[in-house]
């Protein structure tokens, strides 16, 4: 069965649109929440700017995250630094524009291939395993195998956004090809962005996807029935796929 990521970034959002002095909501206990709900994992962005996730967040979930804490980051000096003090179970290296509002496609390996692979020996040199986040394209899979990750994540953006039933149809097949040929490269394949109540669906019967990183769909629906609520819901259409 497929794991659960949970990823809390958007609770962090609500709590920095207010500035000052205030603390809440806390994403700390976003994902304790998550987790009861049963996340086999949680997920954080720490990006160069901070515009949602703080240091202070990753390192208290470090200590707090009963499962797993993936953290999502750029392959800078910085950020490889930071993760290799603060030793997640999974680094997954993204691409980061400072001017987007979430991160818009997956990262280039084939044109960073040099700056990707040093990253990954890095992390690696601290026993932090890396996944690459890419588009569903075969020439990335191969050129993520090559720098040494040890899994990939799948971009499912494009299929998610697709409205055209027949390009929905393709941007779906274009990530089952992908995540197959992952698997025989000996990549791990998780995959995410975009993904709702409805999406996951389509995943029914494929066991292709070793687990699925969703945010937005499961912060929005917890605004309205609370996070555990929120996550349960997901976790069962999961178990059901």
């Amino acid at each position: 069965m497929a794991g659960l990521a949970v990823n809390v970034d958007h609770i962090a959002t609500l709590r920095q649109a207010r500035g000052g002095a205030t603390a809440y909501p806390d994403p700390v206990h976003a994902a304790l929440l998550a987790e009861l709900g049963g996340a086999d994992g949680i997920v954080v962005h720490l990006r160069e700017d901070r515009r949602h996730i703080q240091d202070r967040d990753v390192y208290l979930l470090r200590k707090t995250v009963q499962s797993r804490l993936i953290l999502e980051m750029a392959a800078t000096d910085e950020m490889i630094s930071i993760a290799a003090d603060l030793r997640p179970d999974l680094v997954t290296l993204v691409p980061e524009k400072r001017t987007e509002l979430t991160t818009e496609g997956g990262l280039d390996v084939r044109g960073l291939a040099e700056v990707t692979q040093k990253a990954v020996e890095s992390l690696h040199s601290a026993a932090v395993p890396v996944s690459l986040f890419i588009d569903p394209d075969a020439i990335q899979i191969r050129a993520s195998a090559d720098t040494g990750a040890d899994m990939v994540e799948i971009h499912t953006g494009a299929f998610c956004e697709a409205s055209d039933p027949g390009d929905k149809k393709a941007q779906f097949s274009a990530i089952t090809d992908a995540a197959h040929l992952a698997h025989e490269l000996g990549l791990g394949v998780n995959a995410g962005h975009g993904l709702c109540y409805n999406t996951i669906g389509w995943f029914a019967g494929t066991r292709i996807i070793d687990e699925f990183s969703i945010g937005h769909s499961i912060v929005s629906r917890a605004a309205l029935a609370g996070m555990e609520k929120a996550v349960r819901e997901m976790r069962n259409l999961i178990k059901e796929l």
